[in-house]
């Protein structure tokens, strides 16, 4: 049993292209009939089109296998008065999903990511969370990767603001225990047993997806296709019971492992 990350594992961080052997993966576990779930911390488009867009690159699997952070937003953060900070396209799928963005006194500061936050908007997320507003990241992901650069992630800049305030964080999406927990609910569709303890996830964010999802029991894969270029840039710094289970080039080298029963 599966969980698949997508950005950096599925698709390119740098053209959104299939990364080698990614699409070949899902149609071997298809073939296999193996339960999985893909799960993304995609926030800028919504969640439809997102997976309207992988199916068009040739990623063969049904809606029911797709999950991201969009689609427990309205479970977790009331839609009034909410300071969104991210990328243009995450604010406009927060508009048509009926979210009020306020930023005069806003009762939630929702933080996703872009490459290019300004100190102001740092300086006003502050000011608003020492005035009593709640913070919520949409994921905790430790790197951003675009462009050929690697920026602070979703978790690096709540990390940061808890820091400066003392705020405590909640996250939406992954490497939360309700994310997982949400995924864990929709692989018991497939396979009415399933438990933590029988997945494995696939991530290029060994800090945040796999720390997490190590902690719940999972095994962890670590793919060097993403927001790492080597595993010895992070894992020798990682604690000893949160570094992964295997680590490998890209999906290509995940699949003929699994093909050979490795994993």
């Amino acid at each position: 049993m599966y969980f698949i990350d997508v950005q950096g594992t599925l698709i390119s961080d740098a053209d959104k292209s299939p990364i080698r052997g990614s699409r070949e993966f899902i149609d071997y576990v298809n073939s296999e009939k193996l339960p999985y779930m893909v799960i993304t911390n995609n926030t800028k488009k919504a969640s439809s089109d997102f997976y309207d867009y992988l199916t068009s690159i040739g990623f063969r699997f049904p809606f029911e296998r797709y999950l991201d952070p969009l689609m427990l937003l309205e479970s977790r953060v009331s839609k009034e008065a909410v300071a969104a900070y991210g990328a243009e396209e995450f604010l406009h799928t927060l508009q048509n999903m009926g979210y009020k963005l306020d930023y005069k006194t806003p009762k939630t500061v929702l933080i996703a990511i872009k490459e290019n936050f300004t100190a102001d908007e740092y300086a006003q997320m502050i000011d608003f969370l020492l005035n009593g507003a709640k913070l919520v990241g949409m994921h905790e992901t430790s790197i951003y990767a675009k462009n050929g650069k690697r920026y602070p992630g979703v978790g690096a800049i709540l990390k940061m603001l808890e820091f400066a305030t003392s705020a405590s964080y909640e996250v939406v999406g992954k490497p939360s225990v309700a994310f997982y927990s949400e995924a864990l609910t929709r692989l018991q569709q497939q396979e009415k047993r399933a438990s933590f303890e029988q997945i494995t996830i696939i991530s290029d964010d060994v800090k945040g997806d796999l720390g997490g999802a190590k902690e719940l029991g999972m095994k962890t894969v670590f793919v060097t296709s993403g927001k790492y270029k080597t595993a010895q840039e992070i894992v020798p710094s990682l604690a000893e019971h949160l570094r992964p289970d295997v680590v490998a080039s890209d999906m290509q080298a995940v699949l003929e492992s699994l093909q050979g029963e490795v994993l």
